[in-house]
């Protein structure tokens, strides 16, 4: 297993205050160039499978035996990630809360209908990990973002009513149309592979711009730290790429 070396709480600080302040957060050239290759080499090979077309895959346990589930098991990247979320939230993670890994593959006419869905993420820390970004054309799958536009809620049921008027299809079409008309002024980050790109995934209301389909734009996100993990009502309303992907509520294989 690739081992991943410690962050001291000194740069975890920086890191946070930066997405304070500008939204979101880089660890620069976060994988050296052998790792970045190693993910790159997985990556190429599970879009052979999915005949160059989107896919993504879900859980640690699908991604098994790859430098991108060995993050996701890295003691000390759970660390580090848990240390964020203290800083966001002001208190601990359970020592239950594991990191939900997922690959997102943009490629071919299916990609282009993967861009645009502006979200809150379930969790309050989200690491994004660039293995294939494209760098030519005028649209390269570039992460959009509104940052910090809500606080935590303490009560799971105000999220799910935010997530229920925002995550619903005509809202995200009126959001992305408002976005490439230029009304509505988000962030745009230029992702670059081997680097880190950290931010407040519940807190931020985020996507992806699209990019050519004859080109790859391949990414890990790993998320961390549910402010709701203990809600039944949250379990029941979201969640539902883990119950897709036929995962439990900490993102594993349910035991037969």
């Amino acid at each position: 297993m690739t081992e991943f070396a410690p962050i001291d709480a000194g740069v975890v600080s920086r890191l946070a205050s930066d997405i304070e302040s500008n939204g979101y957060a880089v660890v620069q050239n976060f994988f050296s160039p052998e790792q970045l290759e190693l993910a790159r080499e997985y990556i190429r090979s599970e879009t052979s499978k999915h005949h160059q077309e989107y896919f993504s895959i879900h859980g640690v346990e699908a991604m098994e035996g790859s430098l991108l589930a060995n993050l996701s098991a890295s003691t000390t990247f759970r660390q580090f990630l848990a240390d964020l979320y203290e800083k966001a939230t002001g208190a601990q993670p359970s020592n239950a809360e594991r990191i939900f890994p997922v690959i997102r593959c943009l490629q071919g006419k299916s990609g282009l209908k993967e861009s645009h869905f502006y979200h809150f993420d379930a969790t309050a820390v989200t690491a994004l990990a660039p293995v294939f970004i494209p760098t030519e054309g005028e649209h390269c799958g570039d992460l959009i973002m509104f940052p910090n536009m809500r606080p935590l809620r303490s009560s799971a049921v105000v999220n799910i009513m935010e997530k229920a008027i925002l995550h619903n299809t005509l809202s995200q079409k009126l959001t992305a149309m408002a976005v490439k008309r230029g009304v509505l002024k988000p962030i745009t980050i230029k992702l670059v592979p081997g680097n880190l790109y950290l931010f407040w995934g519940y807190r931020s209301l985020h996507s992806n711009d699209q990019c050519n389909p004859e080109h790859l734009r391949a990414t890990g996100l790993y998320h961390f730290g549910n402010p709701h993990r203990d809600s039944s009502l949250a379990r029941i309303f979201l969640g539902k790429n883990k119950r897709k992907a036929k995962l439990n509520h900490d993102g594993l294989r349910p035991q037969a």
